[in-house]
């Protein structure tokens, strides 16, 4: 085993050992992570809130026992691989050791560290883009029309994942007709490719097409709810503060592409990377959506640095490019991940926890949506088990979060639904139900007494979420027994109301 295959092994196990530390064992999964987890009960061509391939991983989480540590897991590994993507680009650029170690850590000590702390599509995502750019960079090196179809398999799996990646081909496109490398599109082979991505992705097309488009509807919701807020300043900001520690790794990337004669054939990369963070800010995206972008420019960069830094005084440069992204990491170390208790957290008041409503917090979004779930879960356990007959009880939960996170850590098998994202595809109506166990937001739960008691013979609150620093503050368990109405009329009318709102 030689010296470079050494240290790459050093890079995997230090990346596998952070994703896990960097976390607090005072934190619950977070809120998105239930959903994913449960769509494993229910596999599909698709689903409201996500592409199919999240739910193929969930479906191996559960077989192999569902754990936390699978659950985390997971997206290490794809942070992992998006690692050993960058070090191979790294190589078929015929980069040096030193370019090898810069590129690694640079990936490794950046918002990577975060995206990867998460069971979300995100991980994957990055992965996706990462790896059909480089198999870009091997067809261009050697235009070997293999190429060409492993892109259109990695592009369909990166599609089946988040729709996202649909945005690298927004910008690809004008920057290839552009280039030289126009000559691309006479490549028979590429059509060819492009057929067999069309048939990859085929089924989560016609799952979208037989459900309405439901895409379209998330989009319209997502635009109006949360990217009204995305300011188009702050996107650009955050672009420099995922990757602060290799910001002149990547901006010296951008000067290799135009003035550098080894990359003469990859120019069109620079073209690539102006038209897609155009169309994110055209869109107003939000800016974690284009972090799949970078992890190829630092290949580039790295390679470059590693080549100039050769000459005369420059070379004493090189321990600087190297201390960078550990330096930076250090107050990043603090700040971006949940390594601290909420109150510790919070009474640093470091004013940079703005969640999507546009609001500053006492924690992150994604820290305020790990906590509060396993109580939440533990009270609801609790009011089931009175009930003798608990298959005739309903937990209706307000959204995806609580229904989730009940199902997924529940001791008395309990399958909570919600009208809200896939669970409103997920209802049991064969079942004659009688008790309500109704969970509701704060926000939402005021007149909750006055409208569904009347139904009903007896109505209690069995508990709330206590936890102050969890975003479901104060969430709350109604109960409502002997139910004077038929339930599951009601329930088939309002499911059949929120599909049709969202047709």
């Amino acid at each position: 085993m030689n010296k470079k295959t050494l240290i790459l092994i050093g890079f995997i196990l230090l990346k596998f050992v952070l994703q896990y530390v960097l976390i607090s064992p005072e934190y619950d999964l977070q809120r998105d992570e239930y959903l994913h987890l449960d769509q494993a009960h229910h596999l599909a061509w698709g689903y409201l809130s996500v592409p199919p391939v999240t739910s193929w991983i969930s479906y191996i989480i559960l077989l192999l026992g569902n754990s936390v540590f699978l659950i985390k897991f997971f997206p290490a590994l794809f942070g992992v691989l998006t690692l050993l993507i960058v070090w191979k680009t790294i190589e078929a650029l015929k980069g040096n050791l030193y370019a090898l170690i810069l590129g690694s850590l640079c990936v490794l000590f950046s918002a990577l560290l975060r995206i990867n702390m998460l069971y979300q599509p995100n991980s994957f995502d990055v992965l996706c883009w990462t790896v059909f750019y480089y198999i870009l960079i091997q067809y261009t090196i050697s235009e070997k029309p293999k190429w060409l179809y492993i892109g259109a398999v990695v592009f369909a799996f990166g599609f089946l994942n988040k729709y996202n990646i649909v945005f690298l081909l927004i910008g690809l496109l004008p920057a290839l007709i552009l280039s030289k490398q126009r000559k691309i599109f006479t490549e028979k082979h590429l059509y060819f490719a492009l057929i067999l991505g069309l048939i990859l992705i085929l089924p989560n097309l016609l799952w979208q097409y037989n459900n309405h488009f439901p895409i379209v509807h998330h989009m319209k919701e997502l635009a109006e709810t949360q990217l009204v807020n995305v300011n188009r300043a702050d996107f650009l900001k955050e672009q420099i503060l995922f990757f602060i520690g290799s910001f002149f790794v990547i901006l010296s990337s951008f000067y290799a592409l135009l003035f550098y004669k080894p990359f003469e054939k990859f120019k069109f990369f620079f073209a690539s990377i102006i038209f897609t963070i155009l169309v994110f800010l055209y869109f107003k995206a939000k800016a974690y959506y284009a972090i799949g972008l970078y992890p190829i420019y630092i290949a580039f960069g790295s390679v470059f640095l590693a080549d100039i830094l050769q000459i005369g005084r420059k070379r004493y440069l090189k321990p600087v490019f190297i201390a960078l992204p550990l330096l930076f990491f250090i107050p990043m170390y603090f700040m971006a991940f949940p390594i601290k208790s909420p109150e510790k957290l919070a009474a640093q008041k470091l004013g940079t926890h703005r969640w999507e409503d546009g609001k500053e917090h006492n924690l992150s979004q994604d820290f305020a949506d790990m906590l509060g779930w396993k109580e939440l879960a533990r009270k609801t356990d609790s009011v089931y088990a009175l009930f003798p007959k608990s298959e005739n009880t309903l937990v209706l939960c307000d959204n995806y979060g609580q229904a989730g996170a009940i199902n997924y850590y529940t001791k008395k098998g309990i399958k909570a639904v919600s009208f809200n994202a896939d669970y409103v595809n997920w209802f049991n109506l064969n079942v004659y139900y009688k008790n309500l166990i109704r969970v509701k937001t704060f926000e939402e739960n005021s007149a909750e007494f006055k409208e569904t008691s009347p139904f009903f013979e007896s109505a209690f609150i069995a508990g709330q979420i206590t936890n102050k620093y969890a975003r479901e503050y104060k969430t709350t368990i109604f109960v409502f027994t002997n139910a004077k109405i038929n339930i599951n009329k009601r329930l088939k009318q309002e499911i059949d109301e929120e599909k049709n709102y969202a047709d």
